[in-house]
């Protein structure tokens, strides 16, 4: 699946992601949803994206959501203006990844992203609209991979993965 990102995990884009998660800056989530759909329609435009299609984002810690103000990846998600469908949980086992190398990652989240079945349902009543799965940062790949072979063992399409940063 091809990963797209938006920009660098360094800088103004870091300060950024850090004010949506770790400071609760609810209000920045806003922006970066349109920023989110403008590169969706660019993607789009360039032939990387199918036609049609729904946003489904990365899983986020409960703990994780609650102390944020809200899951900040759904909520980028749903302020894009494309149809979201949160089909993907994580096991309440899973640590914080910002501190584990990458095989520690993919351990962490071994067996550990689980579906929302009303979410999972949402996607398979929409044949034409495969996912695009979403997520902050991606550093190692470990919840982007987990993620899309969850979906696509359910049966669903993963057409490509979209990242506002990458480190």
């Amino acid at each position: 699946m091809p990963v797209y990102a938006l920009a660098p995990y360094a800088g103004a884009h870091r300060s950024l992601i850090l004010a949506m998660k770790e400071r609760r800056n609810t209000a920045v989530r806003r922006h970066v949803g349109a920023v989110l759909g403008a590169a969706l329609t660019h993607l789009g435009a360039r032939g990387e994206l199918p036609p049609t299609f729904v946003l489904v984002p990365a899983p986020t810690r409960r703990r994780s959501a609650r102390l944020r103000g809200g899951d900040p990846v759904e909520q980028i998600c749903r302020a894009s203006g494309v149809a979201t469908v949160a089909a993907l949980r994580l096991a309440p086992r899973v640590a914080d990844q910002s501190e584990l190398g990458a095989e520690e990652r993919l351990r962490n989240l071994a067996g550990a992203v689980r579906l929302v079945d009303a979410g999972v349902d949402e996607l398979r009543s929409r044949p034409a609209a495969p996912a695009v799965l979403v997520d902050d940062v991606v550093t190692t790949g470990a919840t982007l991979t987990t993620s899309a072979q969850r979906l696509i063992a359910a049966g669903v399409t993963v057409a490509a993965a979209v990242v506002i940063c990458s480190a």
